[in-house]
């Protein structure tokens, strides 16, 4: 079984850029990408329905902003829109597919980087989406939460470490949010696969980003134990430079 997880930084500009031609030849079971910055009235026939694939998504009030999606192989047996947080809801982060046992969740955690106050909007998303995720353990499903998290956890997670301690995404507060949601038993399947290789997945526009390498790890597959266990392969694409962000694949022992 292949997930994937994509922020788009905009579906139209990842399809402009040849996404869904990637997707298509990709053997993904399921995809959850983020940012697509689109309703669904946006999105064309194949952005919402590509060959091969069911979609699903959870769009943000606000035009041209945020917005999470899910394209699967197999049509889930539910699909749940938002937190039931209204505040959260209305920026459409979080989107959950259930297939038998297992649950798939394409999730896009707020970014503070832009003012002192988004990251108070962080802060207050990341208190309760804690609790959210204490509850989705107790449900004692298998679950894959695959999405942008906005959050480097550890030195390894980004290139200037040591220069991004006081900016938001490696700030001590984000950074120990993600300590205690392992401590739960949440496992963070590429860190825990490849204990010593970076895996940037998003790099800044600004400057030589890009072509240096100069990254950050902030898109994630963290899973209950169970799932996490078949994991077996992780890989960054990065031939096409789809967004700013370059898509996570894991693959898992066993079938959708």
């Amino acid at each position: 079984m292949r997930i994937i997880s994509a922020n788009l930084n905009g579906v139209r500009s990842a399809a402009n850029k040849g996404f869904f031609e990637w997707l298509a030849a990709s053997e993904a079971d399921v995809v959850c990408v983020q940012e697509l910055k689109a309703h669904l009235s946006d999105m064309s026939d194949a952005m919402r329905s590509p060959t091969g694939y069911h979609g699903y998504f959870h769009t943000a009030e606000k035009k041209g902003y945020s917005g999470v999606g899910i394209y699967s192989r197999r049509q889930p047996d539910r699909v749940t829109e938002g937190l039931g947080i209204a505040d959260i809801d209305a920026e459409g982060r979080y989107l959950r597919a259930d297939f038998g046992p297992l649950s798939i969740i394409s999730l896009y955690q707020p970014s503070g980087s832009s003012s002192d106050e988004r990251q108070q909007v962080k802060f207050a998303f990341l208190e309760r989406f804690m609790t959210h995720m204490r509850g989705l353990l107790a449900e004692g499903r298998e679950i894959v939460v695959c999405g942008d998290w906005n959050i480097a956890h550890q030195p390894i997670d980004l290139k200037n470490w040591k220069g991004n301690q006081k900016n938001s995404g490696f700030l001590p507060e984000e950074r120990a949010w993600l300590t205690e949601l392992f401590g739960h038993g949440w496992v963070d399947v590429w860190r825990t696969r490849y204990p010593e290789e970076p895996g940037y997945t998003w790099w800044s526009n600004r400057g030589q980003a890009y072509a240096k390498d100069v990254g950050w790890r902030i898109d994630y597959q963290i899973c209950t134990p169970g799932i996490a266990a078949k994991a077996h392969t992780g890989s960054i694409y990065k031939d096409v430079k789809f967004s700013d962000h370059a898509p996570l694949i894991i693959d898992y022992n066993g079938e959708l």
